[in-house]
């Protein structure tokens, strides 16, 4: 398993960089667009909230060349680099695989 050295983007970050600041769509209009509330929309391009497979599948109806499996890869990296970094300390025994007959 490869190492992530450099800390993964949050999908809210892409979202508004890549998304809506290049269409010039604001955090209001894209969260009517999409059905949902403002406040939503601005937690997960503020980072404090995630992308669920509900709001990936949102993302990907409302933004053509994009799929839910991105949103959620995209998520699923940040995840998991944040877990890395809350768990490097911990000391884990690693569990003995069963001898094979």
């Amino acid at each position: 398993m490869r190492k992530r050295t450099r800390k993964s983007t949050h999908p809210g970050a892409i979202l508004k960089e890549l998304y809506l600041d290049e269409l010039h769509i604001g955090i209001s209009e894209f969260a009517d667009c999409i059905g949902i509330s403002r406040k939503t929309v601005s937690g997960i391009v503020n980072g404090h909230r995630g992308v669920t497979p509900e709001m990936a599948v949102r993302f990907s109806k409302a933004l053509p060349n994009t799929s839910a499996e991105m949103w959620l890869n995209l998520q699923k990296s940040y995840d998991l680099f944040e877990a890395e970094q809350r768990l490097s300390e911990v000391k884990i025994v690693p569990v003995l695989q069963p001898a094979t007959a």
